[in-house]
């Protein structure tokens, strides 16, 4: 009996150990990233290819494993068209026309990969960099808050076929799942950037999980409005925004990872949350549902081997930015190695009712040089005593990344979730 009695007991502590693992930062009893991701992409060689893709796709059509296929500058699926990509397909994307797959509005993508075999798209140079080629636009009917609930994407493309918005919140823009996305976000004219993966008037019945976005010149992941549920995003060493949301984005994401690295990022300031409800306030309609996201279990990391040197070089800035007319409710979220974590849009007032829409709860702030502040104001103490009251439970700590997080060195396989212990920590307060 005695033994029976320890044997549960330990079987008890393994469980309760494992879940206090999994309490704050992505989750999982085992190690989701394993399989379908890269963390080295620059060494993986995808062969060549044997088939272009050119023009527009106006008809159901599909893209085989078998196959390796070429996309040559902007290629539009149209007139309410079904791309079907098999698992395991490897799709390049030509760096000289800055190649981009336009998913237009009624049009579907349906990109289900397996964990063991996911689908590429990549760059198709020998010697692959962030911005190779354009990137990935995906345009549904669900609705955005600009005038006239319509609008549309430029990137100096056919402004005709790249609409989005409308009144379907239950728009269906088909699967990404297993996919990922390397060297995107290449330079247009007038200087701005592709975004890896714009998500534009998505609707909540599209399937978003296990994407992994990597080395991108432009935001890894950007969503404009639209109603929609992202799981499982992985942003690896973006050069600009991990993942930005505006013009009235309904969002839940959850158990995602953003990984920055201090030396790629924009000279103007790199986040991995960036919340706006829009970028001019006369182009929206305050009538409509502003942006609302609801974050729970992200881990953002600032991978960096001094990360007090890079803080005082300048090279660190904030992880997460909360803009004015916006809400964000982060929960159970590890923010480690940044300056500060948080920064509020300082025309936000500091008061009950702004601070309601902005909730901090179970967090796990590390190693980043002050918490939660406002724009241009060094002095935070009201917010330290709002968000370090005791209710929220939010916790800080000190730790070096390599001892806060599994096996952030291997460079294979690595593990970014806590380690067991280290969610144990100081109260804000």
């Amino acid at each position: 009996m005695k033994n029976l009695t320890q044997i549960i007991g330990m079987f008890l502590l393994v469980i309760f150990g494992v879940s206090a693992q999994q309490e704050k930062g992505i989750t999982g009893s085992n190690n989701w990233l394993k399989n379908w991701t890269e963390f080295k992409p620059n060494k993986v060689d995808y062969g060549e290819p044997n088939q272009i893709l050119a023009g527009n796709i106006s008809s159901n059509t599909t893209l085989f494993k078998k196959n390796i296929y070429i996309i040559q500058g902007a290629v539009y699926v149209i007139n309410n068209a079904t791309l079907t990509i098999e698992p395991g397909t490897v799709i390049l994307c030509d760096s000289e026309s800055k190649a981009a797959l336009i998913v237009t509005k009624g049009a579907t993508l349906i990109a289900d990969g397996l964990e063991t075999d996911p689908i590429v798209f990549t760059s198709n140079k020998g010697l692959k960099k962030s911005g190779d080629w354009g990137g990935i636009i995906i345009l549904g009917d669900a609705p955005i808050n600009k005038f006239g609930s319509v609008s549309s994407v430029n990137y100096d493309l056919n402004p005709v076929m790249t609409s989005y918005g409308g009144a379907n919140v239950e728009s269906n823009s088909g699967i990404l799942r297993f996919v990922r996305i390397e060297f995107a976000g290449g330079k247009v004219k007038g200087g701005e950037n592709f975004n890896s993966l714009l998500l534009a008037g998505v609707g909540n019945k599209t399937v978003l999980e296990n994407i992994m976005i990597s080395h991108s010149g432009g935001d890894s992941f950007e969503i404009y409005g639209g109603e929609l549920n992202l799981s499982k995003m992985v942003s690896f060493k973006s050069g600009n925004d991990d993942f930005k949301f505006n013009y009235g984005t309904q969002c839940q994401i959850t158990n995602s990872l953003a990984i920055r690295s201090s030396f790629l990022s924009s000279k103007f300031g790199s986040r991995c949350l960036d919340i706006s409800s829009y970028t001019k306030k006369e182009e929206v309609d305050f009538s409509k549902k502003q942006t609302r996201v609801i974050a729970t279990n992200l881990t953002l990391i600032n991978n960096s081997e001094n990360i007090n040197l890079d803080i005082s070089s300048g090279l660190i800035k904030e992880a997460i930015y909360v803009g004015e007319n916006t809400t964000l409710e982060c929960k159970r979220t590890v923010v480690s190695g940044f300056n500060p974590a948080v920064l509020i849009n300082n025309k936000i007032e500091i008061n009950d009712a702004n601070l309601k829409k902005i909730k901090f709860e179970q967090m796990y702030f590390n190693f980043c040089n002050g918490n939660i502040f406002t724009e241009f104001n060094t002095n935070n103490e009201d917010l330290e005593n709002w968000y370090g009251n005791s209710i929220f439970s939010n916790v800080y700590a000190k730790s070096d990344n390599k001892e806060t997080f599994i096996d952030l060195l291997n460079e294979k396989r690595p593990d970014f979730r806590l380690r067991i212990g280290k969610i144990i920590a100081s109260s804000l307060d």
